[in-house]
């Protein structure tokens, strides 16, 4: 599989979400997915000390095992876990790196990665604590989640002179939901920063099994009435699969091949609960779009 860079680190450009592990799936059924998604040529997992209320990092490490040093792990931390784990002031970011390290069994994690924005605490605080982390071999690289052009700039701005900085962004992206082309992404290219979209598949309104007029598929994430099966969402959906089965392509390959097409994007992180989903997601970005391709794509999506 295809690699790009994240910082020093080299990624495939699907990675693994693991916000399932802990929550929709157990830890056998962890591992299944772990064992696909390395078999797939996946080597970057992406967790958080908040997925399955602190499980999905302790399934995780121990699914990987031996193999943690041929994979690349990221994490984040500030979200709140309980009233006393939250947020991103210098001593808890310590705190919770150690917490994170212990849950994964590992000594290091590649991608150490604050949640959300904490407006409560300097940022220069928050990337002090993170810089020492890397220094005392914590953390090879940092980034940052849910953060806005002004805040990435701010950050850039706020890093100690010679210290670690922000080498990532991971905002939500896919393509029905654009914002990241409002202004991150062309920030990413001016920063130097890697941009790694989650929710690629909408929640899963982009594989394909959500069609307008059709009831839910049983088992599924998003839920009746959910603001996401809005009708301006799912007539969107029949023109993106009508357009890809158009040029002999799938629904689920037009959703990963359009983000990938970004050269700001360096992996797109999807969930999966089945060995089945891994190996889809990992075969999706198969597609390099012609100029006349694009621009009918760009056509029906319309402005960001």
């Amino acid at each position: 599989m295809e690699k790009r860079k994240i910082g020093s680190l080299e990624v495939s450009i699907v990675g693994l979400g693991c916000n399932n592990f802990g929550r929709r799936i157990d830890e056998a059924r962890t591992k299944q997915v772990v064992d696909a998604a390395i078999a797939e040529g996946i080597n970057f997992f992406d967790t958080a000390d908040i997925y399955g209320g602190t499980k999905s990092e302790e399934f995780l490490g121990r699914a990987l095992g031996s193999r943690r040093k041929d994979v690349v792990v990221a994490t984040k931390f500030g979200m709140e876990i309980d009233a006393q784990r939250k947020g991103s002031r210098p001593e808890y970011v310590k705190q919770a790196c150690d917490d994170s390290l212990r849950r994964l069994g590992t000594d290091v994690i590649d991608l150490y990665q604050q949640h959300e924005p904490d407006p409560s605490v300097p940022i220069a605080e928050t990337l002090g604590a993170l810089d020492d982390l890397v220094k005392a071999g914590k953390v090879r690289e940092i980034g940052c989640s849910n953060f806005s052009v002004e805040q990435l700039k701010e950050a850039e701005v706020a890093a100690r002179p010679g210290g670690a900085k922000f080498v990532s962004v991971q905002n939500e992206y896919s393509l029905l939901k654009r914002e990241p082309e409002k202004g991150v992404l062309a920030a990413c290219d001016v920063l130097g920063l890697a941009f790694i979209p989650f929710f690629p598949l909408y929640s899963g309104l982009l594989t394909g099994k959500y069609r307008k007029g059709q009831p839910l598929p049983s088992g599924t994430r998003i839920e009746e009435g959910s603001d996401r099966l809005s009708d301006k969402n799912l007539e969107l959906v029949e023109k993106l699969n009508a357009f890809a089965e158009k040029h002999g392509h799938t629904l689920l390959q037009l959703a990963f091949s359009y983000l990938v097409s970004k050269p700001e994007v360096s992996s797109v992180i999807a969930g999966a609960t089945s060995p089945e989903q891994v190996k889809a997601n990992a075969m999706a970005p198969t597609w390099t779009f012609g100029d006349t391709e694009l621009r009918e794509l760009m056509e029906i999506l319309g402005p960001a």
